[in-house]
């Protein structure tokens, strides 16, 4: 507790897991499908995470448990839910990460051209799981560290553009309004800003990792919210003024999530050493998503080991979830491996579950804080979440209605499909395994009845004898 992370530290951590690929390379499909009012989308998205993030950190200071929203869910729903979301959150980030290890290695390729592709993706993630091994205090400098570097590049991108807007880089004439005098703000209207809420959620995505964190804080009841406050202002603000910036520099319907709409827009303008810088931060942006993942995913499996969700040997007393983490390595290590050896449609299959395992835990996240919310005794007296319970039922509306938005985004009615079908299997699962436990403490309980049955017998036939005898005597 005395050597515990800060809430900057825990902060950097989430701003870490949430810039990644998505937002750098993904931001171009919102942008198509909005427009220039994806601005209102981004403000809307960043309003849904502030309220998650309020709910979670309400739970997270009366309840500082490692396995924060899957504990939370258990003891609201009970142990069946508790179960399935911890494994759908698992199986979910571990084949999305599994994919942007792929996503790494093709960007490595082009520095190591004949280096086999599934070597590159394993070394990535035995580097990301090794790395995790250090602990929660190194690994957060480190994650800082890269969480930095995304975080200059984005404020170098937005001093840039503001330079070509204002006319005061050399050599390139005054950019002005640009694009956006030509553009329609709103080219499918209200549809549009609903299709594109889907990817702007998953630009958001990852923020959890707070609560994951929470137990492993200096203070839980001060640090989360701080940290929380911290994420929202800096995501949210960085977010606005990137796309802000971006918009007047180029047609939104010239934009491809192949080339980041940042690289796009600065070559277009004769940039293109800061395109260049770009595309290297955004491995930089990948690793350090893979690696706040990792963290946790490694404790989120210890959780589940914990209440006997998981296998025993997959727990670990010690304050760094090494099993876990090995665990959950080994896991993206087989997701790569199912990259190679499955057809490509069934591959983007599985690794499109990855989106809807995250809006799921979102959705449980708000559900369960509205159950703690109504029970009362579980939350603390500074309340974070404001406008309850209307509020909760609006966040839960528009959630389920970004969910239920899936089939219209290209490749993503997959996710809805895929995302089904793991909650479907592993809710049989544990039905399986509960019938299975039951049934072996029955037979067990059968046994000793037998045997304390047996021993009866046995005592009362050596008195009946003994019995017998005295009286022949």
């Amino acid at each position: 507790m005395e050597k515990g992370l800060s809430a900057w530290q825990l902060a950097m951590m989430a701003l870490g897991t949430v810039i990644g690929g998505s937002f750098f390379l993904g931001v171009a499909i919102g942008i198509k499908q909005a427009g220039v009012s994806i601005l209102l989308s981004y403000i809307i998205g960043g309003v849904l995470v502030y309220f998650i993030l309020a709910a979670l950190s309400e739970m997270t200071i009366s309840d500082p448990a490692p396995g924060s929203f899957r504990t939370f869910a258990e003891k609201a729903f009970g142990a069946g839910v508790g179960f399935v979301v911890g494994w759908v959150y698992w199986t979910g980030i571990v084949l999305a990460m599994s994919s942007e290890a792929t996503a790494v290695a093709i960007l490595l390729r082009e520095w190591m051209p004949n280096t086999n592709l599934l070597l590159l993706g394993s070394s990535v993630i035995i580097t990301v799981t090794l790395l995790n091994l250090l602990g929660a205090e190194r690994l957060s400098k480190l994650e800082s560290g890269l969480a930095a570097i995304k975080l200059l590049a984005l404020i170098g991108f937005i001093i840039l553009a503001v330079l070509l807007i204002v006319g005061f880089m050399p050599g390139v004439p005054r950019v002005g309004a640009g694009i956006l005098t030509k553009e329609n703000w709103f080219p499918a209207g209200i549809s549009g800003i609903a299709g594109s809420m889907l990817i702007v959620i998953f630009t958001y995505a990852g923020f959890e990792v707070i609560g994951l964190a929470a137990s492993e804080t200096k203070d839980p009841h001060k640090t989360v919210p701080k940290a929380i406050l911290y994420t929202v202002v800096v995501l949210v603000g960085l977010y606005i003024f990137t796309i802000a910036a971006l918009l007047p520099l180029i047609p939104t319907a010239s934009l491809t999530e192949e080339i980041s709409p940042m690289v796009a827009a600065l070559t277009r303008y004769g940039i293109g050493w800061a395109g260049a810088i770009i595309n290297i931060v955004l491995i930089t942006a990948i690793l350090s998503t893979m690696l706040a993942s990792m963290f946790g995913l490694g404790r989120m499996i210890r959780s589940l080991a914990d209440e006997g969700h998981a296998p025993s040997w997959v727990k670990s007393k010690k304050d760094v979830p090494y099993r876990g983490i090995l665990f959950s390595g080994a896991g993206m290590l087989g997701g790569l491996l199912l990259g190679t050896l499955l057809p490509q449609h069934v591959y983007v299959f599985l690794i499109s579950s990855g989106g809807f395992a995250l809006l799921f835990t979102y959705v449980v996240i708000v559900a369960t804080h509205y159950i703690y919310r109504k029970k009362e005794g579980w939350l603390p007296e500074k309340r974070e979440f404001p406008g309850y319970p209307y509020s909760s039922y609006i966040v839960l509306i528009s959630l389920l209605a970004i969910i239920g938005s899936m089939p219209l985004i290209k490749g993503q009615g997959a996710g809805l499909v895929a995302g089904i079908i793991l909650i479907t299997m592993y809710a049989a699962i544990y039905l399986i395994v509960r019938k299975v436990k039951s049934s072996s403490k029955y037979q067990v309980g059968t046994q000793q009845q037998e045997q304390l049955t047996n021993f009866h017998a046995k005592m009362q036939m050596e008195m009946a004898e003994e019995l017998h005898h005295k009286k022949k005597e």
